[in-house]
């Protein structure tokens, strides 16, 4: 059996399974699961935030290595524990999961770390930023304790409205998916000042290629991760091309690219993305699937289905859909409905690695090349 075959093989078998609430909490489903946050940046005190907000979690214990990031977590969360090292917060006995929300490239240590300590893990994305990174949580993710609920944070697949039309197009119901676009084209995060010389390149991580895997892998895997949950598997080939047309002051990642990714069936899924600054006042988050009998357009906005050329339906989203993915993650620990979605969530951060180095390379790029590291 091929390489290849396991890897399909496993990622299928890693969907949704049922072990007893004792199992996996070794208490009672009823108490509120205890959450420690390791990275205690504007994302991680973000999405601490949305466990807070659920009555069956509670943010029991952080750590960091800037003093000002403990003082932001310890403002917010006043009972908490400080863990001034991730050793020491991993070996905390009285937590349950951990949100793993440190930069990009530290992704794969922090997460092999959690899984050897056997804790629940909401891992923030990418897997990693490169393939090496990417193979080595798909690796830890084989060997992790099977009673241990792991999610990533690619909320689209938690969506109601993603979900919903996900189904409408796996059914067959408007026929096969002839085409797809995608694309990410909107603002760029803050850059981050006031800190000393020597930290700017982990303050200001997301800039730095070496550090976020460019905004591809940090930012446009989501895409990425839409396209091959509708779809049922990876694309195969990659060609694309990258610039800096406005950022100029900071780092060294694109500003604006295009790829052309293939399948194995032949569909073709076209690919856009740029970040302009916050000043352009227009933006699409999106993904467009063009099927036989009809086209399906959905976003974290909503979607818009069309049939015979009219729009049919459509439903608006009016909220963060973070909240969907964080709060079946607390209920998944609480009742037993485990997932390992490090698996499908390293493939996805594989493709996106597999259109930066085409990117970079100037030269087509396949799944196969990139899985030989």
């Amino acid at each position: 059996m091929s390489t290849e075959t396991n890897r399909r093989s496993f990622i299928k078998s890693s969907a949704f399974s049922i072990v007893s609430a004792a199992a996996v909490r070794g208490s009672q489903a009823n108490s509120a699961i205890t959450v420690g946050l390791v990275g205690c940046g504007n994302r991680g005190l973000y999405v601490s935030g949305v466990f807070a907000k659920n009555e069956n979690a509670r943010v029991s214990a952080y750590n960091d290595i800037y003093e000002d990031r403990f003082q932001a977590a310890a403002q917010k969360y006043s009972g908490a524990k400080r863990h001034n090292t991730l050793d020491a917060l991993l070996n905390d006995k009285s937590i349950d999961a951990v949100l793993i929300a440190t930069p990009a490239f530290l992704h794969p240590e922090h997460f092999e770390r959690a899984v050897a300590a056997k804790k629940h893990i909401f891992l923030e994305k990418p897997a990693g930023v490169d393939a090496a990174g990417c193979l080595r949580v798909m690796k830890a993710a084989k060997a992790a304790d099977p009673t241990k609920r792991i999610s990533m944070d690619y909320q689209q697949r938690y969506g109601r409205e993603y979900r919903k039309v996900q189904q409408l197009v796996r059914s067959g119901e408007l026929g096969r998916v002839l085409q797809i676009r995608a694309a990410w084209m909107g603002s760029g995060p803050p850059i981050k000042k006031g800190h000393p010389k020597d930290q700017e390149r982990i303050r200001n991580w997301f800039f730095y290629r070496e550090l976020s895997g460019d905004i591809l892998i940090e930012q446009d895997c989501h895409n990425i991760d839409v396209v091959n949950w509708f779809m049922g598997t990876h694309p195969v080939r990659v060609s694309g091309s990258g610039s800096r047309m406005s950022r100029t002051d900071i780092g060294d990642i694109y500003d604006s690219l295009a790829c052309t990714f293939q399948f194995e069936d032949g569909t073709i899924f076209s690919y856009a993305a740029n970040q302009f600054g916050r000043g352009t006042g227009w933006s699409d988050v999106s993904e467009t699937f063009v099927c036989e009998k009809g086209t399906v357009n959905v976003g974290r906005k909503g979607y818009s289905i069309f049939r015979e050329g009219k729009p049919v339906e459509e439903a608006k989203t009016d909220y963060d859909i973070t909240q969907d993915n964080v709060n079946q993650f607390v209920e998944g620990v609480r009742t037993g409905k485990i997932e390992n979605a490090a698996i499908w969530g390293a493939e996805s951060s594989l493709v996106a690695v597999m259109a930066l180095t085409a990117c970079t390379s100037g030269q087509p790029m396949t799944w196969e090349k990139v899985n030989q590291v």
